[in-house]
């Protein structure tokens, strides 16, 4: 077996100068060359069965690093610049010596034999500079002098403290002035000199004594910090703290710097514990648990930025450069998902994420305002604010100009107005006016005195929306009047001896249906071939459907819908529908984006995705232009456009949110929801450009930031993307695209942060991307489950390569179903990943739509699904078993055009937690298919259910008649001393000597515990003479094969390779390969794997005889396993 990619949390960055960075994640070694695009980079697998915790180059290359450039234009022809640096890196017990290859294409290799200490190995640290001699401090407060081209220890000496350390950190320049500092597990510092200690008695080591103690933690210091120019020493601590101490110069003459080393800041900022902290002349940063990095300023103490853009579970990992000639510098932040993000600290890409101080742009005409929206995002060359007030009037401002007054409406529009604004295509305004009495007053902001009056009934004017057609000139103003009436104009502009002049053409109303809440929201027109339909949402929470043609209007020209998917958005209303790629994205208060399609005359919901937990009232979906807003992805690629941030309201903030990075990007205290605002994207290139949102508050303009101010985050990076922020529970292999002529791999994982990620792996290139990201969980996912079959109606026109329903699992009792359209994105030449959600369940609901339910107990809410198995026989329909931690064994039914699951039968056997589920289909004499369930539960026993009557039993979609089904299984087996945690089955047995003379069919249950055991039993299968359908048969227990301690650690994963072969996993980060040559197991390979607390395997057959493997838990890791000649 051998490793192929590998997605662990990074533990270890490190710059070498600006033009490099150095990572570490598991024993893999990575190198970034940050001034290429796309970013280049070289990996190698540097500590065998250690993870890389620290990197350190070669002081004298690291100074060359960073104050030496040469341009590309100076390097000889046809030649890279190339220079070669030393780094040392360490890990567990090990240090290994490697080099570096520096210019455009960096390269890796090793230098030396691994090293192997006898203790963890918490720092090191070059001596002089022209030897290969270490300072290496060990976990037991023990430093040792290391030749590490020979591998040999030249000096060891203990610390009178041998108390355990957490940290550690050397600073000096040669073994005699070396000075340790060491974070201890009583939360003290102490500073000692290895090179000033005394002989023991015996002669043989020598003892340091500690110099200095540093007190004032609470928690242990997992880091430690040294800025050496005004001799300040930083800890990083449990407690979530960041101390800051002057102690002085160290190392040399100085020995350990001041006696009584004053402390001179501590940062609280953190709301978990602190991993890391960095030291630079523009300040301190800090990175911890809670997933933010925190620049704090020298003077003040106070944070100066958030860097947030890891998912959950943590930084683990930071790096600081200092900048070169031209000032500024970067941070690189590592997180527990194995992403890597750069981030610049540029004077001009500063800025904080909760932008805390708005600007009061001063209101100075007459009334007080009502409705803001900002103008002159695009053809203008400054933006500028356009605001109605309670007298009905118009003012705009601009930075140069201030306040100015614009149209001064009738008395129609005192007291109550609304107003919307419009970018026109010859780089105007265009302005619309509704009033109390169904008055609408339409002008472009450059010429108010062109303006002309509309009339839209004689009630009051709900809301005045402005539809901008594809690829035309002019657009269409709809006014949402009384009685449910929707009036509508066609408007374009021509000049007419240097003035505007405004062509408006009335079209056919619409009606809306008969509601509390009668007025129009927000509207799209969507082309077909059939022809333009308008997408309409209103104040009720429906999605309206509306033909374009005014031949289907009624007699007095009034169009009414033709689809209605009635409060589908709740009852609070519908915010923002816009159409992209094919797809109608649609926000509401209900806090869920929708996505839906048009299939033939009426929408259809795809997929229901809430944005952020907490975050109730969406606003509007804001699609990426790649003309406009181009995001370049990991190797420099430009992304098509894209649904990428939602805007709404969480609390009193409102919040621009990043779907695909699932991360706030702003946040502003603007009070809430009710009242009016208006959002500006900025047009400077770059995804973190969050723009400006203006609002009105207690009768006040406010902007979240100056007009100049126009990006938040830029110089931010992505060097490689994440996963999962905790713990990967369970991975499924969907299958195999080819995509310009590469080869993608498919997989689907589960994690404890309760996301669902579709990812592909390139295993050639070891390019890893997400295609999609699931948030539909609330809780855990724990078991996935796939069917490889196309759909009855795909969706678009368009074939995809790849068509699946995904099954997923987890905490409180959850259950849903995706149909995952794989497809090429031309644009790209890679793959996509289109998500339909075809059915959601939970167990509560279920409960609540039992008849009687009065008499029953109800469902407990902390159920969790532990396995998942599906069975499908080719037909529509699929049976899906899941084991349940209420010590229940449900069966459910699905057909994907009903789109709902039907609980078909529950079982309380096993009286326990049911831990695994498996199904077989085994076909019978007369060719019918049988189902077998074998379910296992902590006990230790496995049950065997016959099921054929399930089969064969036709669901109705909405028939609620529950199967009442075997009361008990027809075989159990005892397998384990405790909790099974897999299951795998497969026909056939492995002694053809022994057992094909007895005949029958045969079925083979191989298990794994918490026992650590592995077992394997043969099951034959009698069927009774002259059998008709329906009746019983037999089943014999007949071989059994048990190896007792497979495993060191509880088994969790199974997974069978072939009829003999079997490949398990288990928290003791061992894959083994198991044979079944005869009547028992015999163990083929083993590989150590570098995923931690291992909760999940897949495997599958892949080209040219290989197969794949691919295992999940704090990480992943995709494994090649090569055939041999004889097939085996």
């Amino acid at each position: 077996m051998e490793s192929v990619l590998i997605v662990t949390p990074v533990t270890a960055l490190e710059f070498l100068g600006e033009n490099y960075l150095l990572a570490g994640d598991g024993p893999v070694l990575s190198v970034y060359n940050l001034k290429t695009s796309p970013t280049t980079s070289a990996l190698l697998s540097v500590l065998q069965n250690f993870r890389i915790h620290g990197i350190r180059p070669h002081q004298q290359q690291r100074d060359r690093a960073e104050h030496t450039s040469i341009a590309k234009e100076e390097e000889p022809q046809g030649l890279l610049w190339q220079q070669r640096a030393h780094l040392v890196v360490f890990g567990g017990k090990a240090v290994r010596l490697v080099e570096l290859k520096m210019g455009e294409l960096p390269g890796l290799q090793p230098l030396g034999p691994l090293i192997e200490l006898r203790d963890w190995v918490l720092d090191v640290h070059w001596l002089d500079v022209r030897s290969d001699l270490l300072g290496v401090t060990l976990a037991h407060n023990v430093t040792l002098l290391l030749d590490v081209q020979k591998g040999s220890t030249l000096a060891l000496c203990s610390c009178e403290d041998g108390c355990l350390l957490y940290s550690a950190l050397l600073v000096g320049p040669c073994w005699k002035s070396l000075v340790v500092v060491g974070g201890t597990i009583f939360n003290q510092l102490v500073l000692w000199r290895p090179g000033e200690g005394t002989e023991k008695e015996d002669g043989r080591n020598m003892v340091g004594r500690v110099e200095r103690r540093l007190l004032g933690h609470s928690g242990v210091i997992f880091s430690m910090a040294y800025l050496p120019e005004p001799g300040w020493l930083a800890s990083a601590s449990d407690d979530r703290s960041v101390r800051v101490w002057d102690v002085g110069a160290l190392g040399g003459e100085a020995g350990c710097g001041v006696p009584s080393p004053p402390c001179l800041w501590v940062l609280y900022g953190h709301q978990a514990r602190v991993f890391s902290v960095k030291l630079s002349p523009a300040g301190a940063f800090s990175a911890g648990e809670d997933g933010v990095c925190l620049a704090w300023d020298w003077d003040s103490g106070k944070v100066t930025r958030a860097l947030r853009g890891h998912r959950a579970g943590g930084v683990r990992a930071l790096a600081v450069s200092l900048g070169g000639d031209g000032g500024g510098g970067y941070v690189a932040t590592g997180g527990a998902d194995g992403g890597i993000r750069l981030w610049s600290l540029k004077e001009e890409d500063s800025g904080l994420e909760d932008s805390g101080v708005l600007r009061d742009l001063g209101f100075e005409g007459v009334g007080c305002p009502k409705v803001v929206r900002v103008t002159g995002g695009r053809g203008l060359g400054q933006r500028g604010v356009v605001v109605t007030t309670d007298q009905g009037e118009v003012y705009s401002w601009e930075e140069q100009s201030g306040w100015q007054l614009l149209w001064k409406g009738g008395a129609g529009f005192c007291s109550y107005n609304v107003m919307e604004v419009l970018e026109w295509w010859s780089g105007d305004e265009m302005c619309a006016v509704g009033s109390l009495s169904g008055e609408v007053w339409l002008f472009p902001l450059s010429q108010p005195s062109a303006g002309v009056r509309l009339k839209a009934g004689t009630g009051k004017i709900h809301s005045v929306l402005w539809v901008h057609p594809t690829g035309g000139r002019g657009a269409f103003l709809l006014a949402s009047g009384a009685e449910g009436v929707v009036y509508r104009w066609q408007i374009d502009t021509e000049l007419v001896g240097g003035a505007v002049v405004l062509n408006v053409e009335p079209l056919g109303p619409f009606i809306l249906p008969p509601c509390a809440k009668r007025w129009l929201t927000t509207a799209v027109l969507v082309s077909q071939p059939e022809g333009a339909l308008w997408v309409c949402g209103d104040r009720r929470g429906s999605l309206l459907l509306y033909p374009d043609k005014a031949e289907e209007a009624k007699a007095d020209g009034a169009l009414q819908p033709m689809s209605v998917l009635f409060g589908v958005h709740g009852k609070q209303g519908v915010t923002c529908v816009c159409e992209h790629a094919g797809l109608i994205y649609s926000t509401g208060r209900d806090g869920c984006v929708r996505v839906s399609r048009l299939d033939a005359s009426a929408l259809e919901v795809l997929r229901v995705q809430r944005a952020c937990r907490g975050m109730e009232w969406l606003e509007r979906i804001v699609v990426l232009d790649p003309e406009v807003n181009p995001v370049e992805g990991e190797h420099g690629e430009r992304h098509a456009g894209e649904v990428r941030l939602v805007l709404g309201f969480h609390s009193v903030y409102f919040v621009v949110w990043d779907l695909v990075r699932l991360e706030r990007v702003l946040s502003v205290p603007c009070g809430g929801g009710h009242r009016s605002w208006s959002y500006w994207l900025p047009r400077s290139p770059g995804a973190d450009a969050v723009g400006t949102v203006v609002f009105v508050k207690h009768g006040a303009v406010m902007a979240s930031r100056a007009p100049e101010e126009t990006s938040l985050q830029q110089g931010s990076r992505e060097l490689r993307e994440g996963i999962h922020g905790k713990g990967v529970t369970c991975v499924c292999h969907l299958g195999v695209v080819w995509v310009a002529r590469q080869h993608w791999e498919i997989l689907a994982t589960g994690g404890e942060d309760t996301t669902l990620t579709v990812l592909t792996i390139d295993p050639r290139s070891r390019d890893l991307r997400v295609l999609a990201l699931i948030t539909d969980h609330i809780s855990s996912i724990r078991a996935l489950a796939v069917v490889r079959r196309p759909g009855a109606r795909e969706a678009n026109d368009t074939k995809p390569l790849l068509s699946v329903l995904l099954f997923s699992a987890g905490g409180r009792a959850q259950l849903q179903c995706y149909r995952l359209l794989i497809g090429e994105n031309g644009q790209l030449g890679l793959p996509s990943c289109q998500v339909i959600q075809v059915a959601s369940h939970r167990l509560d609901e279920q409960w609540e739509r039992r008849r009687n339910r009065h008499k029953t107990v109800k469902m407990d809410p902390e159920t969790r699904y532990m396995s998942l198995s599906v069975i499908s026989d080719g037909t529509e329909g699929l049976l899906l078993a899941a084991a349940c931690s209420d010590g229940a064994l449900r069966l459910f039914s699905l057909t994907e055009t009903s789109g709902s699951f039907q609980l078909l039968w529950e079982s309380f056997y096993h009286q326990r937690c049911v831990l695994s589920v498996a199904t077989y289909l085994l076909k019978d004499p007369q060719g019918c298919q049988r189902l077998f369930i074998f379910s296992a539960a902590t006990d230790g026993m496995i049950a065997v259910w016959d099921t054929n009557t399930v089969t064969n039993l036709e669901i109705g979609p909405s028939s609620d008649t529950c199967w009442k089904g075997p009361p008990s299984p027809c075989l159990t087996i005892p397998a384990h001393q405790s909790g099974v945690n897999t299951l795998a089955v497969w026909e056939g047995h492995w002694d053809d000597q022994g057992l094909s003379q007895a005949g029958g069919h045969w079925m083979t249950v191989a298990s794994g515990g918490d026992d650590g055991q592995l077992s394997a039993v043969c099951i034959q299968v009698q069927f009774h003479p002259k059998e008709v359908e329906g009746s019983g048969l037999t089943l014999n227990l007949y071989a059994r094969s048990v190896e007792p301690l497979a495993h060191s650690a509880p088994l969790t994963a199974l997974i069978p390779l072939g009829p003999r072969l079997l490949i398990s996993a288990s928290p003791d980060q061992r894959i083994s390969l198991w044979d079944l040559p005869g009547t028992s197991l015999r163990h083929r390979g083993v590989l150590f794997s570098h995923v931690a607390d291992i909760a999940g395997l897949t495997a599958w057959q892949g080209e040219e005889r290989q197969t794949w493997v691919a295992v999940c838990g704090q990480g992943l890791q995709l494994l090649r396993l090569e055939s041999q000649g004889d097939g085996k």
